[in-house]
């Protein structure tokens, strides 16, 4: 039979491809096996036989339980055959299918026996391991009779269940006649024995229903017994109790064998009174490391699947109140066979050796013997080719007759396990599987690897060769050519691109691959080891470039080896575009080493750094006194850790406790370097004392240590007096003896006081006086005004005085002084004076000369007229006319100074002055009064200066007199000049000699030109500084043209922007309904100046021409229509009825009466005295106006509100070229003219309504002039157009 085989596979078989699970799921291929590439293309599968379904050792109870399965693959389909106890069956096989089934027509007996299952194909046998089939009738009951027991109360009873024999173990269940299981507890428990035990029995476990049900699952069988009836009858014994008994087992020893992986159950039933606990033990070791588990209400030790860990002693302890009972267990555990190594099914080519190993476990040790193709070897044919040692089987030089499935069994005495194992030796064609003309890549300096598998049986060999390297391929260095095919390339470069073939020898099979070397990754900028302080940001830069073709690189960031995981942003670590990583808020922690890999699909570059993470010292510790003396001692301590910035200095603070409020204030009483951990310290007496400690490094200070333990110093005499001895005498007689007090820490000692010691200075008290004082100040009466006295204080305790202190020198209390200065002279110059004086004698003063005040008083002007004007003209002054008396002046003079320059009089005035001696007291007696006057000097620019302009080709200057004449005036110099843009305009010149003329007319000016004016006041000492103004002239009004438009519905607003040099002008507004019948309507009289202007009256949903006419023509037209609905005539209208029309009439009356009254009111303004509108004008020139523009332009209303004068202003504004000062300072409106006398009479002249047409001048505007203010309300409109 073993030549058959051989011949059956002496010629190489077709071409095959076996299932990939064989591949893939096998562990790594033996010595010289192949496996077959997935993607080798082959056809005709053959495949050995693989068995699939296996039969398993069981009882049969019929026939139809009969069914060993066995099931095969492989190609060609294998045939199946059955041998029984070494014979092989007349079995006929099924549909393909080598399942064993009863035929029917034997008895169930003769079916039991030991079976084995073959599977068969061309390339070889599979067989099954040896099974066992019991046969055995279903067990049944024999006829029984019922059973009846008696007990007393407290004795053990055993009720027994004796089911039907079998090879399969029944379950056994004690139920009633319900069905209903009996209660199990440690009192009543089921035996494995499937007995019933009672360790004692109660009177209510009497009943006549105890059956035991006896369940063989494979049989599908459950047999009730017959009932057992138990009657328990009372005993006096129960209170005495009973010692424990065990029931199961007997005696005290027993011993068990187990199956490793099976299930084994200790038991230990014990009987007595009261039921008796049990408790188990394992008498060589630890219980819990068995796997070992208590059922059963404790009276169970069972193992599930026991290991060999669990083989053992064990030990049950059973007790109560009487006594114990112990029985003891040993436990051997032995194993069936189990694979420790099992053989793999492989394929091999012609000539190559293998090795078979098949290695088996168990207890006792297995037996292994070797089958091939179902026949063990050693009935095959010797071959010198075929070794068997034990376990191993080895073949050398494979040919395609080795083909076949080899057997390995163990056996032992508990059982057997048994695997099939192929060897096939296979002839296929050579293929390269690598793809032809795949680009490869590489970067420069890196491997370049070239793959090109090959797969064939036997193994073919492959050659690479490049078109451009030709010969020198494998002869270079750089090139080497590895067993599966791939060609690898090292250290390439941009020369090594172009195109390498690779060839199977002996064969026209060949691919190429193309090699594209780029440019390699570099870190141009990797992270450093940078030092960071805890608690800030670090960043760790990453840069590099990378070859364009190349996808975006991965940065990859670890700390100390391990990646780091991105965090969200703001959280640990942030990873930015650039490669550049932030770690927030560092802490000890982070520091460490980092590094950055920049990862390409081709390569990979990496640089390293680090994380210092410094921060200030941790407290020092351990802070300890020694070497301690009456006034020094030595601090110890042990320095803080650093945190990676070395110590540089130690501060030392020490706080005093005894003389401080509540804890005290710590002080810093030295600094060390940080190589030092002690310091001695020098102390104060009678002190207590705490120390800390604090670190300091680059990166600050420490936070201070824990205190030290206190340490208090003796008391002693004190060591210093206290310092600034001093006299602070203020009352005359008395002397005032002051000194800083000492700090307490400086007492030195209990009951501390100060020894005050004094006498007079010039030795007419040779004798000290002192006294015991708490504190300062000490007062000393009966000294005299300002006597000179010798003054000590001296520190004491109740240890003794302190050292003698020096004395100092003081006063009692000044006095004011005496005398006056004598002899005064002055001598002026302009506007100042040099002052003389002789002293006082230093008796008089009665103190220290602090020096002397010169009080000085203009008496007024040297002339009596212009100082009238002078005094009326006062900016903020008094009523005018009115002289008022000049304030006076008080020029202190330091020290003892006798000479003084006094600066800032006024010119052309009378002074007089006196002069006084004072000390720390107050001011002695004013000497006599010494009168002098200073000369005449030029005088101030004019107050004003203001225009009208009576036509387009006059202007009309009005000013007011200088503030400051400085003299008498004699007349004014008036300049004027055209203002060009070349700038070479001749200056005109107009003297005026009468100095009570406060205007001129200027004629025959050019009405497109601006003009400068200077005008100066004149006295006899010359022409003072002027007032500088530029002006135009106004221009003849016209209508606005560029008219604003806002219709509502009855109404409609226009406005418009005055023109700046426009005179004011008065116009109507013409408006003409296009409803059928309309006619032209005119409004009211408006003036230019309003810049505002609401036509009311209109109707709503209706169109309106609007027409200006100025002169002869249409100045301006617009067509509009008001918003709302179409009006429709309502019969019945109220506005047309009597009562409305009467109402409205009578308020029009009324208020036409309240304004004829107002009028009448303020025409009587005109009878007031001029003196009285003076006054009042003053009060309004005391409120300054706004951007110093006219006043007539205040605002809009005054246009209606106010009376214009005959001629209008003119366009001008103040120069800053002369004066500072402006027409707002002095509240001049343009339009105010002056009486002779320098009164205001603007405000008198009579005005009119603004003439129409061209007759009309209009208010000059200021040439910057702000803009307009807004628009007057609609309603309003009227009113305010009406005089006054």
């Amino acid at each position: 039979m073993c030549a058959s085989h051989y011949e059956r596979a002496s010629s190489p078989p077709a071409l095959l491809l076996l299932p990939l699970f064989l591949l893939s799921s096998s562990p790594p291929l033996a010595h010289a096996a192949i496996q077959i590439p997935k993607d080798y293309k082959v056809q005709n599968i053959l495949q050995p036989p693989i068995l699939t379904k296996m039969p398993e050792s069981y009882t049969a109870f019929s026939l139809d339980d009969i069914i060993l399965p066995c099931e095969a693959t492989g190609t060609p389909k294998p045939s199946f055959r059955w041998v029984k106890d070494g014979q092989k069956l007349n079995w006929m096989e099924h549909k393909g299918s080598g399942n064993f089934t009863a035929n029917g027509d034997k008895p169930l007996s003769d079916y039991q026996g030991h079976y084995r299952c073959y599977a068969d194909n061309t390339l070889g046998t599979a067989m099954t391991h040896t099974v066992k089939l019991i046969t055995e009738p279903t067990p049944t009951l024999p006829k029984q009779k019922s059973f009846r027991k008696t007990a007393e109360e407290g004795d053990s009873v055993v009720l027994h269940c004796n089911p039907p024999k079998s090879s399969t173990i029944p379950h056994i269940h004690w139920m009633d006649k319900k069905l209903l299981h009996i209660g199990q507890s440690e009192r009543v428990t089921t035996g494995l024995d499937g007995n019933l035990y009672f360790a004692n029995v109660l009177k209510n476990d009497s009943r006549d229903d105890y059956t035991c049900h006896a369940q063989y699952i494979a049989a599908r069988t459950i047999l009730p017994k017959e009932h057992i009836s138990l009657t328990v009858t009372p005993s006096n014994d129960v209170a005495r109790g009973r010692k424990p008994h065990l029931m199961q087992p007997q005696g005290s020893h027993s011993s068990y064998l187990a199956l490793r992986g099976h299930s084994l159950v200790l038991e230990c039933i014990p009987k007595g009174l009261p039921t008796p606990s049990v408790m188990w033990k394992r008498m060589d070791g630890n219980l819990l490391e068995t796997g070992a588990r208590i059922e059963n209400h404790g009276r169970w030790l069972q193992f599930d699947s026991i290991t060999q860990e669990a083989d053992g002693e064990y030990e049950c302890l059973a007790s109560n109140t009487h006594g114990s009972v112990t029985h003891t267990y040993t436990v051997t555990v032995e194993a069936e066979p189990y694979w420790v190594k099992e053989p793999l099914s492989l394929l091999y080519s012609p000539g190559e050796t293998v090795r078979i190993d098949c290695q088996a476990e168990g207890i006792p040790t297995p037996t292994i013997t070797w089958s091939m193709n179902g026949e063990p070897v050693t009935e095959v044919d010797i071959d010198p080719r075929r070794r068997v040692s034990g376990g191993v089987l080895i073949l050398t030089d494979l040919v395609f007759s080795d083909t076949a499935v080899y057997q390995c069994e163990a056996t032992n005495k508990h059982g057997n396990i048994l695997n099939n194992t192929y060897i096939y030796v296979i002839e296929l064609p050579a293929q390269i599987l690598s793809s032809d003309g795949v680009v490869y890549k590489a970067t420069e300096g890196g491997v370049a690897r070239l793959h090109c598998e090959a797969f064939g049986s036997p193994r073919p060999q492959v050659t690479w060769e490049s078109e451009d390297l030709q010969d020198l391929l494998l002869s270079d260095s750089r090139v080497s050519q590895l067993t599966n095919g791939t060609l690898e390339l090292f250290n390439s470069s941009r020369e090594d691109s172009g195109v390498y073939t690779c060839s199977i020898t002996h064969s026209n099979i060949s691919i190429t691959a193309h090699l594209e070397v780029l440019n390699r990754t570099v870190m141009l900028i990797g992270p450093q080891a940078v030092r960071v302080r805890r608690g800030r940001n670090s960043w760790l830069d990453c840069h590099f470039t990378f070859d364009p073709q190349l996808n975006r690189p991965q940065i990859l960031w670890r700390k100390d080896g391990h990646k780091i995981i991105e965090s969200p942003p703001g959280d640990k670590y942030t990873v930015f575009e650039n490669g550049t990583l932030r770690v927030t808020d560092v802490q000890s922690a982070d520091g460490g080493l980092y590094s950055c890999e920049v990862i390409t699909d081709l390569d990979s570059v990496m640089a390293s750094g680090s994380i210092t993470v410094v921060a200030r010292p941790s407290p020092p510790v351990s802070l300890s006194l020694s070497e301690q003396q009456d006034r020094s001692l030595t601090l110890s301590w042990t320095p803080g850790h650093t945190h990676n910035s070395p110590t540089t200095e130690f501060v030392v603070e020490m706080r005093e406790e005894q003389h401080s409020e509540g804890e005290g204030k710590w002080e810093e009483a030295k600094s060390v370097t940080g190589d030092v951990n002690n310091l001695e310290l020098s102390l104060l007496p009678y002190s207590t004392y705490r120390f800390r400690v604090s670190g300091v490094n680059d990166q600050g200070r420490s936070n201070p240590s824990e205190p030290s333990e206190t340490y208090s110093t003796p008391p002693a005499v004190p060591d210093v007096n206290p310092g600034k001895v001093r006299s602070e005498s203020t009352v005359p007689g008395t002397l005032v003896i002051m000194w800083e007090e000492l700090d307490q820490r400086l007492h030195n000692g209990p009951r501390f006081q100060y020894k005050v010691s004094w006498r007079q200075a010039q030795g007419r008290e040779p004798h000290w006086s002192h006294t015991h004082v708490p504190g300062p100040p000490y007062l000393v009466n009966g000294t005299g005004a300002f006597s000179s006295y010798q003054m000590k204080v001296q520190a004491v305790n109740s240890l003794g005085e302190g050292p003698h202190p020096v004395p100092s020198i003081g006063h009692s209390g000044e006095d004011y002084p005496l005398a006056s200065p004598s002899n005064i002279s002055v001598s002026v110059a302009n506007s100042s004076s040099s002052v003389r004086w002789q002293p006082v004698d230093t008796h008089t003063v009665q103190g220290h000369l602090l020096g002397y005040k010169i009080y000085l008083k203009r008496l007024g002007s040297q002339g009596g007229a212009m100082e009238h004007r002078e005094e009326s003209e006062m900016e903020g002054g008094v009523e005018r006319g009115m002289e008022r008396e000049e304030e006076g002046l008080v020029v202190v003079v330091q020290g003892s100074k006798t000479e003084e320059t006094v600066t800032g009089l006024k010119l052309y005035s009378l002074y007089e002055l006196s002069i006084t001696t004072f000390n720390s007291k107050g001011e002695g007696p004013h000497s006599p009064t010494h009168r002098f006057s200073t000369p005449e000097g030029v005088p101030g620019p004019p107050a004003s200066l203001g225009f009208e302009s009576p036509s387009e080709t006059e202007l009309t200057l009005h000013w007011r007199p200088p503030i400051q004449p400085n003299g008498r005036l004699v007349g004014y110099v008036l300049q004027y000049q055209q203002i060009s843009d070349s700038g070479d305009s001749p200056l005109q010149l107009e003297v005026i000699y009468d100095p009570t003329v406060t205007h001129f007319l200027l004629e025959g000016l050019d009405p497109h030109s601006r003009y400068v004016f200077y005008l100066r006041g004149r006295t006899t000492a010359g022409q003072g500084p002027p007032i500088t103004r530029e002006c135009a002239t106004l221009l003849d009004g016209v209508p606005p043209s560029n008219i604003s438009i806002v219709v509502g519905e009855t109404s409609v607003n226009l406005s418009w922007v005055p023109g700046d040099r426009y005179r004011n002008h008065s116009f109507h507004i013409k408006y003409l309904s296009k409803t059928v019948g309309g006619k032209w309507e005119e409004s009211e009289q408006v003036n230019t100046m309003q810049a505002f202007y609401s036509l009311t009256g209109l109707q709503p949903g209706t169109q309106y021409r609007l027409l200006i006419t100025h002169g002869n023509y249409t100045h301006w037209e617009e067509e509009i229509q008001t918003t709302g609905p179409e009006p429709h005539g309502v019969e019945g209208d109220f506005a047309t009825q009597g009562w409305f029309i009467g109402m409205i009439s009578a308020v029009v009356l009324l208020m036409l009466l309240l304004l004829v009254l107002c009028f009448i009111k303020r025409s009587k303004g005109g009878k007031y005295a001029v003196k009285d509108k003076e006054e009042n004008q003053m009060d309004s020139e005391a409120r300054p106006m706004k951007d110093e523009t006219f006043g007539e332009y205040r605002s809009l209303e005054s246009d209606g509100d106010e009376k214009r004068s005959v001629s209008q202003p003119s366009l001008c504004v103040e120069s800053k070229l002369g004066s500072d000062d402006s027409l707002a300072e002095y509240g001049d409106s343009v339009d105010i003219q002056f009486n002779e006398d320098g009164s205001f009479i603007g405000q008198y002249s009579g005005r009119g309504p603004a003439p129409t047409g061209n007759e009309s001048s209009g208010p000059a505007s200021p040439v910057n002039q702000d803009p307009p203010p807004p628009p007057i309300g609609p309603s309003f409109s009227g009113i305010l157009d009406r005089p006054s």
